[in-house]
């Protein structure tokens, strides 16, 4: 899962915890996230001590000292909660806005008469590919979730039939298309087109989303047949209500921050200079937490206040929102915990010392490199950033369209099977209530598949470019 913003990859560059050696450091790596896999799993283990647990026993593999280890963790597990904390439990106010006041009664009854049956993926997959162009894809999960699960419920579907195109759409744009952080990353480092990584980028992505999501997506609810968890269902006490918002005031309340971002990202295009006073109000109305809180503020009166709300009975469901989300924050800052630890030991620069020597097309190594860094440290971004790096030289010589092509090859590659290690298997995880090995079957899969799917259409167009 990528960062939340290009400054927050500096607690990714921070100074190795050990000197292990890299056979040594391998070894710490396998035995950390198999002691997180066996205690949650044969132990039942709640997955924040694990997580917790799997940190303190990596670093002691790799021969780091104890007080090194807590540092990477608590240091990790703050710059998570610091990046996506706020934006969840934001997100879990405006869902609960949204299901007290009817506002996602409206939305899901509108979709479920428009799309049914079959078409219902395709919807989905849509919504989700249209929401997570700007947004990140923590905010777009918070964003989507009450919808996924009330269509789900209330059209009978099995979750994964619905949860799936919409993670592969939100997944798809957050490591394929800038303005995310990880593609813009990649693009300057490559010296690329942003324009022409832009259009091939969506051209690879149409195809890729399609197979991930919808397709992928039969087979999802064949293997993990479940329904949407009761405990994060926005519960409706509308029906005590006269009145409920319309569809256009909670649509646009709930593409409020979308837009905001999307404005954000043009004018940095178009505009291009810090300095510019209207790029200066972009940054800040644009910014993720700012674009969130919009949207809550605004949603008081588009769907509070719509629905005959009180101050009183706002503050309630304000206050209500949040307690569900204690557990999810928890879980995914100690993912985040473990995942600098991993990169604080080292694992990146042992994964680049390896790769020096490899002799094959830049394409190729740029994706093979970001999936050895993702499956290792369990960041997309460190992997987008390192893959990038190692492979500039050969992109000096390349074509404009070829180096595009290496920018996505390698945010392809970002993507690789997202585990244990990574913060956002853990927000999946615990927002469908599946236990670990369901999580694997559906989410790290569906990330296989975008990951492979991408790079044999970025291969495909490298042959015809």
């Amino acid at each position: 899962m990528t960062s939340l913003s290009v400054e927050m990859l500096a607690a990714d560059a921070a100074e190795p915890i050990t000197s292990a050696g890299n056979a040594q450091l391998g070894i710490a790596v396998l035995a950390g996230i198999a002691v997180i896999v066996l205690l949650i799993t044969k132990l039942k283990m709640h997955a924040f001590l694990a997580l917790t647990i799997g940190s303190l026993a990596l670093g002691s593999f790799a021969g780091a000292a104890p007080a090194d280890t807590i540092a990477s963790f608590t240091a990790g597990l703050g710059s998570t909660v610091a990046g996506v904390g706020v934006l969840i439990a934001l997100g879990a106010i405006l869902g609960k806005l949204l299901a007290d006041s009817g506002g996602a009664d409206q939305v899901v009854d509108t979709i479920l008469a428009k799309a049914s049956g079959r078409a219902m993926p395709w919807a989905m997959v849509l919504i989700a590919s249209i929401i997570g162009l700007p947004l990140f894809f923590e905010v777009g999960i918070v964003l989507m979730i009450p919808v996924v699960l009330l269509v789900a419920k209330r059209g009978n579907y099995s979750l994964m039939r619905i949860g799936i195109p919409a993670l592969a759409g939100l997944s798809v744009m957050h490591g394929l298309i800038p303005p995310h952080p990880g593609p813009l990353v990649a693009i300057d480092a490559l010296d690329a087109n942003l324009g022409v990584t832009l259009a091939l980028g969506v051209l690879v992505a149409i195809p890729t989303v399609i197979i991930a999501g919808p397709v992928f997506s039969r087979y999802a609810a064949r293997w993990v047949d479940i329904k949407p968890p009761e405990n994060m269902i926005p519960q409706r006490p509308s029906e005590d209500l006269d009145r409920r918002p319309g569809f256009g005031a909670t649509l646009a309340t709930i593409l409020l921050p979308v837009v905001l971002m999307l404005l954000n990202a043009l004018v940095e295009i178009v505009v291009d200079n810090p300095e510019n006073g209207l790029q200066k109000v972009t940054m800040v109305i644009g910014s993720p937490l700012i674009a969130l809180l919009a949207a809550v503020l605004v949603g008081m009166f588009t769907l509070g206040r719509a629905a005959g709300f009180t101050k009183d009975r706002l503050a309630g469901t304000v206050e209500k929102s949040l307690a569900p989300i204690a557990g999810i924050l928890l879980i995914v800052g100690a993912g985040g915990g473990f995942k600098q630890t991993l990169i604080d030991a080292g694992v990146g620069q042992m994964i680049l010392d390896f790769s020096e020597n490899w002799s094959i097309p830049a394409l190729l190594l740029g994706w093979l490199i970001a999936v050895a860094i993702r499956l290792a440290t369990g960041s997309a971004t460190v992997a987008t950033i390192s893959a990038a790096g190692l492979v500039a030289p050969l992109a000096a010589d390349m074509s404009t369209s070829h180096a595009a092509l290496l920018v996505l090859a390698v945010g392809a590659g970002s993507l690789f099977f997202s585990h244990v290690n990574d913060a956002g298997f853990w927000l999946v995880k615990e927002y469908f209530g599946m236990n670990v090995g369901q999580t694997i079957k559906t989410w790290s899969v569906m990330e296989t598949i975008i990951s492979v799917v991408a790079m044999a259409f970025i291969l495909l167009l490298s042959l015809l470019l």
